[in-house]
């Protein structure tokens, strides 16, 4: 048999080949629906002619946002909400990972303390905001707390998942090769849950911003929701738009941290 009877023809393309233009094309789907929406945004506001007040054009938020920019109000109510939302995500993955994993390894504790975790979701974080901005101030520890306290539930609730849907006989293998117990949480527990968990980490990032920002309309000298709450009684609906799309760039910054962190520490299911 000749070599060139088993060459691919030329017009043949491998998928490999093909993979980076489509890739390529759809990056660009972002881009092209965020100025799809735009160009829709200016038309509705000229085709219904409405006042700047009640809708304003994008280039007239345009022109606020560097106003804002200019006179650092946007940094340095950015940056508190930041510190406000950084804090609370730590202290509610923190306090629900370690609660979680406790609750996974012990039915006895998930029984007697799941009744009061499920009651304390029942209460909107709307309703007890202004109890805590009373009793710890209007300053960043209530903001954190009521941001730690929404973020809390759903890393709980992944954290459990994760942990017990470790596979029984990986767990078994672990006791034949007599594994200790920090052996078997660093080898297989936490690289086993770390899908489930990473889940719940990106939940919790967006749900972070949501918290921060109910304590600050809670009670607040500074921050985006601070921000908005002063623009809507100026009837600045320029600067309202302002904060509300510096919030979204906050969660989405924060949603693409845990992406990264995700691609990074689960390279090892790839290979």
């Amino acid at each position: 048999m000749h070599i060139d009877a088993v060459r691919p023809t030329t017009n043949s393309r491998s998928p490999s080949t093909r993979l980076p233009r489509i890739r390529g094309w759809r990056a660009w789907l972002p881009l092209a629906v965020f100025v799809l929406f735009l160009l829709s945004w200016e038309a509705i506001v000229r085709l219904g002619n409405y006042p700047a007040f009640l809708l304003p054009s994008p280039g007239r938020v345009a022109r606020k946002f560097i106003t804002v920019i200019g006179d650092g109000t946007l940094v340095r109510h950015t940056s508190t909400t930041l510190v406000e939302v950084l804090g609370g995500l730590a202290l509610g993955v923190t306090v629900a990972t370690a609660l979680g994993y406790a609750l996974a390894k012990s039915v006895t504790l998930e029984r007697a303390l799941s009744p009061y975790l499920v009651a304390s979701q029942a209460v909107p974080i709307i309703a007890i905001a202004p109890l805590l901005v009373i009793w710890f101030g209007a300053g960043l520890t209530s903001k954190i707390l009521i941001s730690g306290l929404i973020v809390f539930f759903p890393v709980l609730v992944n954290t459990i998942a994760g942990v017990r849907g470790v596979p029984a006989d990986l767990r078994a293998l672990m006791r034949v090769l007599h594994a200790s117990r920090w052996q078997t949480f660093v080898k297989l527990e936490v690289p086993a849950a770390l899908p489930v968990l990473l889940a719940g980490l990106k939940v919790g990032a967006t749900l972070s911003v949501i918290g921060a920002v109910v304590g600050e309309f809670a009670g607040s000298s500074a921050g985006l929701g601070f921000l908005i709450s002063v623009a809507d009684g100026q009837f600045d609906t320029a600067r309202m738009f302002v904060g509300v799309l510096a919030l979204i760039a906050v969660a989405l910054t924060l949603y693409g941290s845990v992406v990264v962190i995700e691609k990074i520490t689960m390279r090892w299911r790839e290979s």
